[in-house]
């Protein structure tokens, strides 16, 4: 069961700018909350702010000010290393681009983020085979990205975010580059693992009709939060 009240992510007063001389807002006064558990999105037009956000909210890039707490944790008091065993511990990414290496198979990308750290080999191996499995993968795991297609390319990579066992998985514009069919299926997949192992999705996405699919909303427009929306998706005490 998941608490309505347990806050995994909350974002206090959040601001990003760029540039010394002219300043550039990025994003402004973002104020959220993401529940344990919740399927959310971020979207509005391009250079509304999305990426930025979910960047921040990845530990990826530093605000100019404000605060990002996940888990309860300040992670903007985290230091370099700590920061990094954090990301590696509780967050998956997901990305429109996929960011396969084109020389390893599907089974050796999936494995990728776990082999740096010493882990045994022949579990790392067996927790990736398990994945694509899941993904639907089981007998493409031996394949280069280059011999897939764009819907299975992307799976690889939400089995990749996976192999940490990630609280949170962090999608950005993950149908962008996907005909239709393939859209909707990454998109399902990525409901199921919400719903059937608790894993909490916060997605960038300019589509309205993917957003919809999702428990909650947020539209940006010009680096400050325009709505914020429930949908008829939204799952407000357990996941199934």
């Amino acid at each position: 069961m998941i608490e309505e009240s347990e806050i995994l992510i909350e974002t206090k007063g959040l601001t990003k700018t760029y540039g010394d001389f002219t300043k550039v807002i990025a994003l402004e006064g973002i104020d959220i909350q993401v529940m344990r558990g919740e399927f959310f999105a971020l979207t509005g037009p391009s250079g509304s702010g999305k990426s930025t956000l979910l960047n921040l909210i990845g530990t990826l890039d530093c605000p100019t000010s404000g605060q990002i707490l996940i888990d309860g944790i300040d992670v903007g008091k985290l230091r370099d290393n700590a920061l990094a065993d954090f990301r590696r511990a509780h967050i998956g990414f997901i990305f429109q681009l996929f960011n396969l290496v084109p020389s390893l198979t599907a089974r050796d990308n999936v494995m990728l983020p776990l082999l740096p750290y010493q882990k045994q080999y022949s579990d790392v191996r067996k927790r990736a085979e398990q994945l694509l499995g899941l993904v639907g993968l089981d007998s493409r795991m031996k394949h280069l990205p280059s011999q897939l297609s764009g819907g299975e390319q992307q799976r690889v990579a939400i089995a990749r975010a996976l192999i940490n066992e990630p609280d949170l998985i962090l999608a950005d514009e993950p149908t962008g580059n996907l005909d239709s069919h393939a859209g909707a299926e990454i998109m399902a997949l990525l409901r199921q693992l919400n719903r059937n192992r608790s894993v909490t999705v916060v997605m960038a996405t300019h589509d309205q009709a993917i957003a919809n699919q999702t428990d909650q909303i947020i539209r940006l427009t010009d680096g400050r939060i325009d709505s914020i929306s429930k949908t008829s998706n939204e799952l407000t005490s357990s996941v199934e």
